[in-house]
């Protein structure tokens, strides 16, 4: 069985469950529990984990709680498995006397690489596993163990000439990994599910904790993947299988508007049917709402008061609002800064000590912004610039 990017700790949209812990927080930690349930419904005799256990190098205490919950309850449910575990960009600390919290796992049968790569040989087994997390001081030699039967790539890092990731660590194309010589390449970073070669993967999340949401439902759809889920795989048969997880929060993308022509009525109005097509409505949902063509006056005229009960019925609703080419070509010319990108100015010009990655401060920021925003009793709009980023 192979699960990737978990991403435990994950926080966003500034929601607490009864208990006090962050709502999406709680929805990765229940994502985790169902990949478990399939992993020890299926029985298999390896289990790898391809990175990204955790979305900060230093995780909330719930999230290691979690973590060790899962993994535990998966060794003594499967006590004659084999779990390897591997470090990712997220959980692995950049510089080596930070340390990372993912050896904790070694204590309860878990075989863990965080820093360096390792190659775990099980003789009895005539099994090897090459473990390669996302930090590693340069990029090794992917090459198996000829002695044993079968061998597993178990590698963190993006695959240059395949999936469109942009990322500053480990990489390689799939030449390098050279699928063929491999019995299994279980590949975590990418958060959608992806076939490489028909022994090659990546498992894509267990949930959406990623910044580009909304493009991996776009790239779900293209592609025809059913959501997150796990991947099984046969080392006997060579046989695949994608095995969805039922989502802990329905993320929901809603049919684009193009307001061209339109009255703030008739806006108002395409807005509560996009709402009412949704199966089950939109409570409890992560919401986006995309809307073209707007004008300064549209956006002062229309219902906010509508607006605000529905990002009061979701648990997030987004209304992305986008001016024409022409207009914000005009007030591009004309225009200051807006709050948000001199904040991402200044967090990306920022000194920064060495294990705090710049990536998830500047998301953090991003966060913070919005939500006090959010607080707020007036509509808040998205300029165009920062629309097309978060897209």
């Amino acid at each position: 069985m192979h699960l990737a990017d978990l991403h435990l700790g994950f926080r966003q949209f500034q929601r607490s469950t009864p208990a006090g812990l962050n709502q999406r927080e709680a929805d990765v930690a229940q994502s985790f529990a169902r990949a478990i349930d399939i992993t020890i419904e299926r029985e298999p005799g390896l289990v790898v984990v391809a990175g990204d256990v955790f979305h900060t190098v230093r995780p909330s205490n719930p999230a290691i709680l979690q973590a060790t919950a899962q993994l535990l309850r998966l060794r003594r449910a499967l006590p004659d498995a084999i779990v390897v575990v591997i470090g990712g960009n997220h959980d692995t600390p950049r510089s080596a006397e930070a340390g990372c919290l993912l050896g904790l796992f070694s204590s309860i049968g878990v075989h863990v690489a965080d820093v360096g790569a390792h190659r775990f040989d099980f003789a009895d087994r005539d099994l090897s596993v090459l473990a390669v997390p996302e930090t590693v001081s340069e990029s090794p030699s992917f090459a198996p163990n000829e002695s044993a039967r079968w061998n597993v790539l178990l590698a963190h890092l993006a695959v240059t000439n395949v999936c469109p990731v942009g990322h500053n660590g480990l990489s390689a194309s799939v030449e390098d990994l050279a699928p063929e010589r491999w019995s299994y390449v279980a590949l975590g970073h990418y958060h959608v599910y992806y076939e490489l070669a028909p022994n090659a993967s990546y498992a894509g999340s267990i949930d959406y904790t990623s910044t580009n949401v909304w493009g991996e439902l776009a790239e779900q759809a293209t592609r025809g993947v059913p959501g997150k889920g796990i991947v099984e795989f046969d080392l006997e048969t060579g046989a695949r299988t994608f095995h969805p997880i039922a989502a802990a929060r329905r993320v929901v993308d809603l049919p684009f508007i193009d307001a061209q022509s339109m009255s703030p009525a008739e806006l108002d109005a395409s807005i509560a049917t996009n709402v009412a097509s949704v199966d089950g409505g939109i409570r409890g949902a992560v919401v986006r709402q995309v809307v073209s063509n707007v004008t300064r006056e549209l956006t002062r005229d229309m219902n906010h008061r509508a607006v605000r009960a529905l990002k009061a019925e979701a648990l997030h609703y987004q209304l992305d609002t986008r001016k024409s080419d022409a207009m914000g070509a005009r007030a591009e010319r004309n225009r200051l800064p807006s709050l948000e990108e001199m904040l991402r100015t200044r967090l990306e010009a920022r000194i920064l000590a060495s294990d705090i990655p710049r990536e998830r401060l500047i998301d953090l920021g991003m966060n913070y912004l919005a939500a006090a925003s959010e607080l707020g009793d007036r509509p808040t709009t998205i300029d165009v610039e920062a629309s097309d980023a978060a897209a």
